[in-house]
């Protein structure tokens, strides 16, 4: 492809077919001689999928990888938030990929490496880095070859394992992954004295700590209460304490950071409904600090397992959603009233409990269908 995809026309031409649907273009000939039509409709895909996922690259001169490229990436929002949390003099990334989270990373330092095996794809992200006026080295580089081979020491090393096997499906256990995590961490951390994971949102927390001994930090970043990641944080200067921390951005809640072993001896209270129903935000439930946030909060959950919590004074700060419910009878529940319905601890979904009482979905009022010590309830927001 090369740089030919930027002549002006067939900019045009792609900025003009943003809408346009891509399978029924796929089978049309390309308008160009010197570029075809998948190369066309991959920068259109690029495009769109920028708008949402990371728009600082909606700029004249980008040129955007293959699709499995662009859904690999980091979002912008949740590369941001890492930009935070790291300095130094000397970065690199691993695993750079289309490069969006070393974009960000790298902010807080003087000297940038990026390392990736795909040559094409290297090459276009060295490409919009020159075009964005950011500097780095680029290694066209298999990691393991890199890692044999080099001789410096970094401030923070980042990596983004491939998350998928040889054949395409999806995988998440660290030694699944391309690079295999346990098998290299003491060498990252010969290198670097701080090294920064991606990993998948479906990751278990207490696997993660059985199989890496140097971890300090974990981090579960959710974005409008969708679950995006897990980001781990190596060093051999660590504690021995792991501080565990569950952000829901692009929300107003409140992130709830706590020691990763305080779940073992929180102790919840309980009771049946009150005045105040808490649902905890996905970041939170991932960490599975059921009790702890009992305690802390000062809300009583409805049963042991049931993650909905309650109380007579509404908590302000809580990390998730707060409703004034009463309980309700199912007999009160008219046909085609239209509620939000939430389904936990009970053997009914959603869809199953719309059906079951006719009702119709949306609006402003909620039904939660849930269980407490003395059984199943419904409960109505007031």
């Amino acid at each position: 492809m090369g740089n030919k995809i930027l002549n002006k026309e067939i900019q045009d031409y792609i900025n003009a077919n943003l809408n346009t649907d891509l399978h029924s273009l796929l089978l049309k000939k390309s308008p160009f001689p010197e570029v075809s039509m998948q190369e066309i409709v991959q920068q259109i895909k690029g495009k769109q999928v920028a708008q949402k996922k990371f728009p600082f690259l909606l700029k004249e001169g980008i040129i955007f990888p293959p699709q499995l490229n662009l859904e690999q990436s980091s979002s912008e929002k949740t590369a941001l938030y890492k930009s935070d949390l790291l300095k130094g003099k000397k970065f690199i990334d691993l695993t750079s990929g289309f490069g969006i989270d070393a974009y960000y990373l790298s902010q807080n330092f003087g000297e940038i490496t990026l390392v990736e095996q795909n040559s094409e794809l290297l090459d276009i992200v060295e490409h919009n880095w020159n075009t964005l006026g950011k500097k780095a080295t680029f290694i066209n580089q298999k990691l393991e070859d890199f890692l044999s081979e080099n001789k410096e020491i970094f401030d923070v090393i980042y990596l983004d394992p491939a998350r998928r096997d040889n054949n395409k499906n999806k995988v998440f256990l660290l030694e699944d992954l391309s690079p295999n995590i346990i098998e290299i961490q003491e060498k990252l951390l010969f290198i670097s004295k701080e090294v920064v994971i991606k990993l998948s949102p479906l990751i278990d927390l207490k696997y993660l700590v059985s199989v890496l001994p140097n971890i300090f930090r974990i981090e579960v970043v959710a974005v409008k209460n969708d679950v995006k990641e897990v980001v781990i944080f190596l060093s051999n200067h660590n504690s021995g304490k792991i501080v565990c921390k569950c952000l829901n951005l692009e929300s107003e809640e409140p992130g709830f950071e706590f020691q990763f072993n305080d779940e073992e001896n929180a102790v919840a209270e309980y009771s049946e409904p009150e005045k105040f129903i808490y649902i905890p935000n996905n970041s939170i439930l991932k960490a599975g600090v059921f009790n702890l946030i009992s305690e802390k909060f000062k809300v009583k959950k409805l049963h042991p397992n049931t993650h909905i919590y309650t109380s007579s004074q509404k908590i302000i700060n809580f990390p998730g959603r707060i409703f004034e419910m009463e309980i309700t009878d199912a007999k009160q529940i008219k046909k085609k009233n239209q509620f939000n319905i939430i389904s936990k601890n009970y053997p009914l979904k959603p869809e199953e409990i719309k059906k079951k009482y006719g009702i119709k979905d949306g609006g402003e009022n909620y039904l939660i269908f849930t269980q407490s010590k003395k059984g199943k309830i419904i409960l109505k927001s007031v």
